[in-house]
């Protein structure tokens, strides 16, 4: 399948791309903000689309046209204020569900946070952060989306192991980027994460069999 990786130049996305564009079955389109960023991309044999998370729901449904699948892993990032975190995580990923079922594509993959959906378990010290991300995931769980919702732990740069732990619930924990990106490129076609949040951490059991035992 032809997968658009929104957020494709941050670290996740990147891991990601590369995924995808080392695989037989699927092909990445990168969603990248301006057009310096698309020509590197393109460089290295990756299709692109420019587009921004603060555009239109129809500049987006545009970089999303032809794709069979769609990955948000966008983010504010720990720099910015309350403000882009509103824009990017939570209005940006409503706006990516609008341009998914606008462009007529049903697979959705959305990185949130470990917990994310357990208010009484949030950091106070990036609360919007988890309230963005909360409210992302109850618009993509009410839409009409063959949606998989994967909530990692902190992230770190370490390599990945590819062994993890996923749950419904589970501790405070972290996980390499690199895992994170193995995860989402293994639940794309595996059909048990289909409708399902999870909570991700690093592990003992391997991915597809952690994403199979969900």
């Amino acid at each position: 399948m032809k997968v658009l990786v929104v957020g494709a130049n941050g670290q996740i996305g990147k891991k990601l791309i590369e995924l995808l564009k080392e695989s037989k079955e699927h092909t990445p389109r990168a969603m990248v903000r301006t057009e310096e960023q698309s020509n590197e991309l393109k460089q290295q044999g990756i299709e692109t689309a420019v587009a921004n998370l603060e555009d239109r729901v129809d500049a987006i449904a545009e970089a999303a046209k032809g794709c069979d699948a769609i990955v948000f892993t966008a983010g504010s990032g720990g720099h910015t204020g309350a403000d882009k975190t509103l824009l990017i995580d939570l209005d940006g990923a409503a706006k990516t569900v609008e341009a998914a079922e606008k462009a007529g594509i049903k697979r959705f993959v959305l990185v949130s946070a470990l917990q994310s959906h357990n208010r009484e378990n949030w950091s106070e010290a990036i609360k919007p952060y988890y309230v963005a991300k909360h409210y992302a995931d109850k618009i993509l769980e009410q839409s009409e989306l063959t949606y998989t919702i994967i909530r990692p732990g902190g992230l770190i740069n370490e390599a990945g192991t590819g062994k993890v732990s996923a749950a419904e619930n589970l501790e405070r924990g972290s996980i390499p980027r690199e895992d994170v990106a193995h995860t989402i490129f293994a639940a794309l076609d595996e059909e048990n994460t289909f409708y399902r949040s999870f909570d991700l951490v690093s592990g003992e059991i391997p991915i597809p069999d952690a994403l199979k035992s969900l």
